[in-house]
């Protein structure tokens, strides 16, 4: 047979070498002169552990192909095949095709320059690698198959099939190759890491991912599937332990795309990938690689992580309608404190390219912000991974936009996540993320913290800049975390704040504020957790009673703050624009705009009167405990100024007109009628002392351990 091979790398190279040694006559072209230059003086080498020769090898560059060519091959990566095409344009012999031994779905571009009748395809799953100008590996024998495009065997095609090293006929080529798209879209996503082929493929972290993607491309094809060495498209779960024995029997470790990226660093087949398939898992994994290959990042673990978190942003983070956008390859700076961490943001809260969206609909179909909020240019600037706009309540008024779903609780989905962080904390608490930013006016970090399982942090007033965030309550807003424990979230503080973490004391005194802790509205279910989690902690640490009264008596100042504040932030749209609110947010600010100023101005002295006092409440103890809410997962968040939603942030809003930092940690759990939902327990310190609250928590969290149940 008479054969011109068009691109003689891996692939190419491999076949050509085979069919050279079987005595074909074959022409080889490369656009490599050096490439070229090495096979036309040396031959053609194939090494590896399936067999090592030499075989004399004519080659050309492009410019001096024959006029004529009677069969040609194109086995140039998938973005060349365009100019391969061009090439043959008017070449080809009257009897003569081009047959593909490309990835992707190339044969239209072919048939655009040729005619769809004279191309072929083929699918080629033996791995190879180009290693030096004439030198070929051969790292394994696997699938080669034959077929036309339009389906049948035709007298060409078995021919062909006769001809080239281990290839046998199909009459349903097509079905091979997306099958091949589909094996290809996992190894696309494990090009993103460092990791081989075969250890991306078995560790159980990234089976999801690896399962999602390749689900998602076989969904688009228009053909069966076929199975082909391990892979099997009705056997999904089966195919990953397949594939690992196939891929540890090969001497190719790695990808041909992290070739590219790592080893010679030039343009990979992304492009294609994304122009071929739909489906937002293959659009982040390529996104991801643009961004490689544009130096923005490196292939690393830490991007594998990524992509495992933006599925589970779809799988789990999605049915909670916690999720606003996902980010497919956030900028981050390549190193830092922290490198790889996963963060979602509540979408108030300005990222760059992506609307504010406030919960709200006309917000959400906004213009983009211009520039990141100086916290999340803060979470770049230590490496951080800001991968997702995670949902909230209408600007964080505590009510519900009929038109936005609110976040449902991870433990039961029938219930809220709370407000109105309750998307961070949804994520937090569904194991999407470890840490997300929320914002907190009087209890919205923290109580669905308490609702969700997960710890919530509601730093020292001013401690995090709120520069770039939609304001509420401008002398009661507080950006803060919500975390899987106390170590990220004090990270993640640190990191933003440019501090370092603090070492645990060595010695740590509780306040335990009796008016809370045995406030008659607490529920049984809670009343009882957090019985049960004091009598842990007095059998760990010093404790003392103290009279937290004063803290009741200042909460007394909050409605008219909040609601006067809201009110003047939000007048000039509501007086213009009423329509974009949904009814119960509307609703709470026409009645904001009856508090007076002086009202306002009395209940911000009174709050200045009582603050000396309630400064005192920490006088001998490092740490105030108290409730975080009196119930647990509602199931619906209680608008702030109904009294469900007073009761609510009965033991939230006072630090937040103190100023003082406050965490929540889980303590238990609600077994009563609920069915089980997770119950928080809330610590405070001084204004200031952001850090040693923080330190005093990791030392409470082990204490406080609970028995874990899985999320729903």
């Amino acid at each position: 047979m008479q054969l011109t091979i068009i691109g003689v790398g891996a692939i190419g190279g491999t076949i050509a070498a085979h069919l050279i040694r079987a005595g074909h006559d074959v022409l080889l072209c490369d656009a490599d002169p050096a490439h070229v230059e090495a096979i036309n003086r040396q031959g053609l080498s194939i090494c590896g552990p399936v067999e090592n020769f030499t075989v004399p090898a004519t080659a050309v560059l492009p410019d001096d192909l024959p006029v004529t060519v009677a069969r040609a091959a194109v086995a140039t990566k998938s973005h060349h095949t365009a100019a391969a095409a061009e090439l043959l344009r008017g070449r080809l012999a009257p009897d003569g095709y081009v047959v593909s031994f490309q990835n992707g779905l190339t044969t239209g571009t072919l048939a655009a320059a040729v005619g769809p009748e004279r191309v072929l395809a083929s699918f080629v799953n033996f791995g190879a690698d180009w290693l030096e100008p004439g030198l070929i590996m051969q790292g394994n024998i696997g699938t080669f198959r034959v077929g036309e495009p339009a389906g049948g065997l035709s007298e060409r095609v078995r021919e062909l099939a006769a001809a080239l090293p281990y290839a046998e006929p199909t009459d349903n080529i097509l079905g091979f190759l997306w099958g091949k798209e589909a094996y290809g879209a996992m190894l696309y996503a494990g090009a993103v890491s460092d990791l081989s082929i075969a250890d991306s493929l078995e560790d159980p972290k990234w089976r999801p991912l690896m399962l999602a993607i390749a689900r998602e491309v076989l969904a688009q094809a228009p053909v069966r599937p076929e199975a082909f060495d391990g892979f099997d498209p009705g056997d999904l779960e089966g195919s990953l332990a397949r594939l690992v024995a196939f891929n540890r029997g090969s001497a190719k470790s790695h990808s041909g795309i992290y070739r590219d990226l790592m080893v010679r660093k030039r343009k990979t087949e992304v492009d294609d990938l994304l122009r071929d398939l739909n489906g937002p898992l293959t659009t982040y994994a390529g996104e991801l690689i643009r961004a490689i290959e544009r130096g923005e990042r490196t292939c690393e673990v830490a991007n594998l992580e990524l992509l495992a978190a933006q599925e589970r942003a779809l799988r789990l983070g999605g049915p909670l309608n916690a999720v606003v956008a996902v980010f497919p390859a956030p900028a981050r700076q390549p190193d830092g404190p922290l490198h790889g961490v996963l963060i979602a943001v509540k979408d108030l809260i300005d990222v760059a390219g992506h609307p504010r969206g406030n919960g709200n609909p006309h917000d959400m179909a906004g213009a983009p912000a211009a520039a990141d909020a100086p916290v999340v240019a803060a979470l770049r600037a230590a490496g951080a991974d800001v991968f997702a706009a995670a949902s909230l309540l209408e600007y964080a008024a505590g009510a519900v936009h009929p038109d936005v779903p609110e976040a449902r609780n991870p433990f039961d989905p029938g219930r809220t996540a709370g407000g109105s962080s309750g998307g961070s904390a949804a994520l937090v608490g569904a194991g999407v993320c470890p840490a997300a930013l929320g914002s907190d006016t009087g209890g919205s970090i923290r109580i669905p913290a308490h609702y969700c399982g997960v710890v919530g942090f509601k730093p020292s007033f001013g401690a995090i800049d709120v520069a770039g965030t939609q304001p509420l309550s401008p002398s009661l807003d507080h950006i803060g975390i919500l975390g899987a424990d106390v170590a990220i979230t004090a990270s993640v503080f640190a990191a933003i704040t440019d501090q370092e973490a603090g070492s645990p004391p060595t010695t740590l005194r509780l306040g335990l504020a009796r008016p809370q802790l045995d406030h008659p509205d607490i529920q049984p279910g809670v009343a009882a957790a957090l019985r049960a989690a004091l009598a842990r902690l007095a059998g760990a640490f010093p404790v003392v009673d103290v009279d937290g009264s004063v803290l009741s008596e200042i909460a007394g100042s909050f409605g008219d703050i909040i609601l006067f504040e809201a009110w003047q932030v939000h007048r000039a749209q509501v007086d213009s624009h009423p329509e974009r609110y949904g009814p119960e947010t509307l609703r709470l600010l026409r009645t904001a705009s009856h508090v007076t100023e002086d009202a306002y101005r009395a209940a911000g002295r009174r709050r200045d009167d009582l603050l000396p006092r309630a400064a005192q409440v920490y006088r001998g103890v490092d740490v105030l405990v108290t409730p975080a809410a009196p119930f647990a997962a509602p199931v619906t968040t209680p608008p702030v100024d109904t009294p469900e939603g007073e009761l609510e942030g009965l033991f939230t809003g006072v630090f937040n007109l103190t100023g003082d930092p406050a965490l929540v940690l889980p303590c238990g759990w609600d077994d009563g009628p609920n069915g089980g939902l997770p119950v928080g327990i809330q610590l405070s310190a001084p204004r200031g002392a952001d850090m040693a609250l923080l330190a005093a928590a990791s030392l409470i969290e082990p204490v406080l351990a609970f028995d874990r149940r899985q999320t729903r």
